[in-house]
């Protein structure tokens, strides 16, 4: 599942008239370089939720047959990440791939999918999350988003501390993680909160480059590291 519902308010005032995962990044929307990555990686199919200017991304959309895309209509009401998931699980494998239109990445030794599949364990995984250190977080300005235990157990950054690991928008997930999920609108930060609890938020480290783009301030820094491969 692609996460390409939002408005884009930080990305203003280039998604004014576009929406965000239309914006582009050396000349091609941000998410096609998602797209990109998930037919390299053999992804047969991609569920894309749309609310902010639909019908521009939808026809964006249109064009493209790898992966085969299945929209999630929330242009009645924007659902948020959770609610986004649960709107669109009858469309979801157990487990799937969930990760954010506005990603842009450079692979390790091995594509992310791979890595995170070969790290994930339903018997102990509600989902995982792949997490990057400060030093690969190209644009990001943050406290970081989690701590990370030896075993891969994450927990919420302390109150005053620095985290050293940053969620990259990328995740494995388990319809358990979505069990009695509310109705309506919601982060996913509440079916985390309620995994850690558990012991069942993991998180693997990204051994790539990855670019938070979130800003039209952020766009020229990672059009130049791009430039450079």
């Amino acid at each position: 599942m692609i996460m390409a519902a939002g408005l884009g308010k930080r990305m203003r005032p280039l998604t004014a008239t576009q929406p965000k995962p239309l914006v582009r990044v050396s000349g091609k929307p941000l998410i096609d370089y998602a797209l990109d990555q998930l037919e390299v990686a053999g992804v047969g199919t991609a569920v894309v939720n749309v609310h902010y200017l639909a019908d521009a991304l939808e026809a964006h959309l249109a064009g493209r047959t790898r992966p085969n895309i299945v929209i999630s209509d929330e242009r009645e009401q924007l659902l948020e990440t959770g609610g986004g998931m649960v709107k669109a699980l009858d469309h979801l494998p157990d487990p799937f791939f969930c990760l954010n239109a506005d990603n842009i990445w450079l692979d390790g030794p091995r594509d992310v999918f791979h890595d995170l599949s070969a790290q994930w364990d339903p018997e102990k995984m509600d989902a995982l999350l792949l997490v990057v250190p400060h030093a690969r977080a190209h644009n990001f300005r943050g406290k970081g988003d989690f701590h990370m235990d030896p075993s891969g157990l994450l927990s919420r950054r302390r109150t005053g501390r620095i985290a050293p690991f940053i969620y990259t928008g990328i995740q494995i997930v388990s319809h358990r993680l979505l069990r009695d999920a509310p109705t309506g609108p919601f982060g996913t930060m509440k079916l985390w909160e309620r995994a850690i609890g558990e012991g069942r938020l993991f998180g693997t480290g990204f051994t790539g480059q990855w670019f938070e783009v979130g800003t039209p301030q952020s766009i020229a820094p990672t059009e130049q590291v791009l430039g450079r491969g």
